[in-house]
């Protein structure tokens, strides 16, 4: 009567609060994911949640699956880490570069729980790099790079992790907060706060500066996150950010934060890897768990 697939449902239901989201985390159309639940409640001659409610609101029945869920999920996938680690039977290097600033807020917990099941996979973030990250990874100097910002070279494969929304953060004071957009015209009187990078790789530019032919009137970087919202909130300049990463100075009301046009900026973050490890089972188990924990970390993306 029950399956995996029906547990796995019920938990992603629950984490993403809504049918369409959940739908989309477990790769099946709304309609689909209906159907398989009705099935299930049929099956159980019981309703396991109850509709229309946001946050989904789960019946005595559903909540005794979701303790079963929590129960038999992670034992399923020890058992499957096992399973793949006797068949291997190799040690796996896992050097890996990021270039993404605000990454870590997700990465770190990942690498942590990757490392307990697979310590004998070798993991490092080299510092220091003075070459491009995804040409090193074509020469194997590393084995995986976290970008928004996907080249075409060739053995290298893109796995994308997670689709998230460009907002503009500005101070509480500032004329722009409170608006539900922002226009690229109203950005060509501000000074915009971004990372020490090309602008060729900052969606806040090719995505809606360059399309529109704007211009900041003032381009001034930051290292740290930090240190932008250090300066947007004392009125310096504006910078833009994914949602996740400004979620927690949205929370204290440091700053605030505006859509990027009426339809807002939406990117994909990706993990390189080579083809030739793409099959790895611990490269397979590391890209699952970054994706898990990334939703089970942050707030307002979307899967890819």
């Amino acid at each position: 009567m029950l399956e995996l697939r029906h547990l796995r449902t019920l938990v992603a239901l629950r984490d993403a609060g809504s049918l369409v989201e959940a739908a989309e985390r477990v790769h099946l159309t709304q309609s689909a994911l209906s159907h398989q639940i009705k099935d299930l409640e049929e099956r159980l001659a019981s309703p396991l949640f109850l509709r229309k409610t946001r946050p989904v609101e789960f019946t005595r029945a559903g909540t005794r699956l979701l303790t079963l869920a929590e129960q038999v999920l992670p034992l399923v996938r020890m058992a499957e880490r096992d399973l793949a680690r006797l068949a291997g039977n190799e040690q796996g290097r896992l050097h890996m570069a990021i270039e993404c600033h605000s990454c870590f807020q997700w990465l770190m917990p990942t690498i942590d729980h990757f490392r307990n099941h697979w310590p004998e996979v070798e993991i490092d973030i080299p510092g220091g790099h003075h070459f491009d990250p995804l040409p090193a990874l074509a020469r194997e100097q590393l084995d995986l790079v976290i970008t928004a910002d996907p080249q075409p070279l060739p053995g290298i494969h893109y796995e994308p992790l997670f689709r998230y929304e460009g907002l503009l953060a500005v101070a509480r004071q500032h004329p722009l907060a409170g608006r539900p957009f922002v226009t690229p015209e109203e950005l060509a009187e501000e000074t915009l706060i971004t990372y020490p990078v090309e602008h060729s790789r900052l969606d806040v530019f090719t995505q809606f500066l360059d399309p529109a032919g704007v211009r900041p009137k003032e381009v001034r970087t930051a290292e740290l996150t930090i240190m932008m919202m250090q300066l947007v909130a004392s009125g310096r300049g504006v910078c833009a950010l994914p949602n996740w990463a400004l979620t927690e100075y949205l929370e204290r009301d440091y700053v605030k934060a505006v859509a990027l046009g009426e339809k807002g900026v939406w990117s994909t973050l990706f993990a390189a890897i080579r083809e030739e490890t793409r099959g790895a089972p611990w490269m397979e188990d590391f890209l699952r768990t970054a994706r898990e924990t990334s939703f089970a970390v942050l707030e307002g993306i979307r899967p890819a």
